[in-house]
């Protein structure tokens, strides 16, 4: 299911919002729009057909229970829920022993590639593009140290508390750290600073 309607940002969006009010129709339709192409990806990272039903599984009962996280001037609803996908799949690796690298890169060509949907008109994929590179553009004028904890919180999943342990900070110095950035991060993409 890939028409217009459920290609609109805007509508995934809506839907998103839905699902963060516990509304089972919303996030139905969200399941029906996006599930295809998160498979697809999930699928392209573990090889295998099992595991990647699994870590869709996992990754749409995330969605439900976190779709209240969600913020749109961050990351486009695609972004969102890829990242989420993305990080499901590096938890069954983790699990099976493959060693997986949580760098502070949140575009990297795995998540890029994933929003690059056949179906999309030009449009579409135009309007993806520039909600990546508009965010892109205000994650690199953070400071090094804070947009990976940024990074690790929000395009990796991790909480507070697993990102200080990954980053060997006091928990106050990361929570501080996220604030302010997000803080930056909000203004930045208000302000059109965009490619």
């Amino acid at each position: 299911m890939s028409d217009s309607r459920t290609s609109d940002p805007a509508q995934l969006r809506a839907w998103l919002q839905g699902t963060a009010q516990h509304d089972a129709v919303a996030f139905r339709r969200l399941y029906e729009a996006t599930s295809a192409r998160l498979y697809g990806f999930a699928l392209r990272i573990l090889a295998k057909r099992e595991l990647a039903e699994e870590a869709l599984q996992d990754s749409f009962v995330a969605i439900w229970n976190k779709a209240h996280t969600y913020q749109s001037q961050l990351a486009a609803p695609m972004t969102w829920m890829t990242t989420i996908v993305r990080n499901k799949c590096f938890d069954l690796l983790h699990d099976a022993g493959v060693q997986v690298d949580l760098g502070a890169e949140p575009f990297d060509k795995d998540v890029a590639s994933a929003l690059q949907d056949p179906n999309a008109t030009p449009i579409e994929a135009l309007e993806i593009g520039r909600e990546a590179k508009a965010l892109a553009v205000c994650m690199s004028a953070l400071e090094g140290l804070h947009r990976q904890a940024v990074g690790l919180a929000f395009f990796h999943d991790l909480s507070h508390q697993e990102v200080a342990q990954h980053m060997a900070l006091p928990l106050g110095t990361v929570k501080t750290w996220i604030r302010r950035s997000l803080e930056r991060l909000k203004t930045c993409l208000a302000r059109g600073d965009r490619p």
